[in-house]
């Protein structure tokens, strides 16, 4: 080949590199992350950010209220596989509370059936997503198997494609409102089959508005950025609701759990 000869790649081959290195990619951290991990200092933060003076501080500030974080995995299901793990986990310690979320979940797929979502394929999910919560009726001692099934990629995923299909149901029932927060000419059908149901699509204020309202939990949200000065600004869904029982860090595109210090003090694994 001379030097003035440049060698084509077609738009096939292309195609081709590009899957393989996001497989690669996807292996790497698969083998470096865990999908949910064990509990740690907020000094590893400050640790992780010795060397940004923005990020070191709001870390700082952080601290005040929290003790612990748990990371997850950054492959686009991180909200979901966090808000599963966060509240399942506080339901260990809530009687009461998980007698009610039980009898919702079990009820939830008569629900997104009548919603037209296919029975043949809830089943399998609901099947699976049930056999979790079950394990979380056990108390505190289930603690370790519930981190061991959020940690198997069958069970773990199956959860996250449940709550999923309950976030779309939830946006699908009250599609009149949620249709003014959609932009462009999608529909909220659209939007759901787009964004909310495939696994590895990344989440926004609407997903946690839905997911939080359909299960009637409170989230708390702190956003950690290097917006607003040395503020880590804490949103609050469903708004107003009294009760946050789910603690999540976000730092732009991931969702981390967030423990706070009462709450890191009751629940310590």
């Amino acid at each position: 080949m001379s030097e003035d000869e440049i060698p084509v790649v077609s738009s096939t081959s292309q195609d081709d590199l590009i899957i393989q290195q996001h497989r690669e990619i996807e292996k790497e951290i698969s083998e470096r992350i865990k999908l949910v991990g064990p509990k740690e200092g907020l000094e590893t933060l400050e640790n992780e950010y010795s060397n940004d003076d923005v990020y070191l501080k709001k870390t700082k500030i952080l601290a005040n209220n929290y003790d612990c974080l748990r990371r997850t995995r950054p492959d686009g299901n991180c909200f979901f596989r966090a808000f599963g793990f966060a509240y399942l986990e506080y339901l260990l310690e809530n009687k009461e509370e998980y007698a009610r979320f039980r009898e919702l979940a079990k009820q939830s797929k008569d629900k997104l059936i009548e919603l037209n979502f296919p029975k043949f394929t809830l089943e399998d999910f609901h099947d699976v997503f049930m056999d979790v919560v079950n394990v979380v009726g056990k108390g505190p001692v289930a603690a370790d198997e519930l981190y061991h099934m959020f940690n198997e990629q069958g069970h773990s995923d199956y959860v996250v494609v449940y709550l999923r299909l309950i976030a779309s149901g939830h946006l699908r029932e009250k599609e009149e409102f949620y249709q003014n927060f959609i932009e462009g000419d999608r529909t909220i059908v659209d939007f759901c089959s787009q964004e909310v149901e495939p696994m590895y699509k990344e989440s926004d204020h609407i997903h946690i508005i839905a997911l939080s309202t359909a299960l009637d939990v409170g989230v708390r949200v702190r956003y950690m950025d290097r917006g607003d000065g040395s503020e880590v600004i804490a949103h609050d869904f469903p708004e107003g609701f009294a009760n946050q029982a789910v603690h999540l860090l976000y730092r732009p595109g991931h969702y981390d759990i967030l423990y706070p210090k009462l709450q890191a003090q009751l629940i310590m694994s």
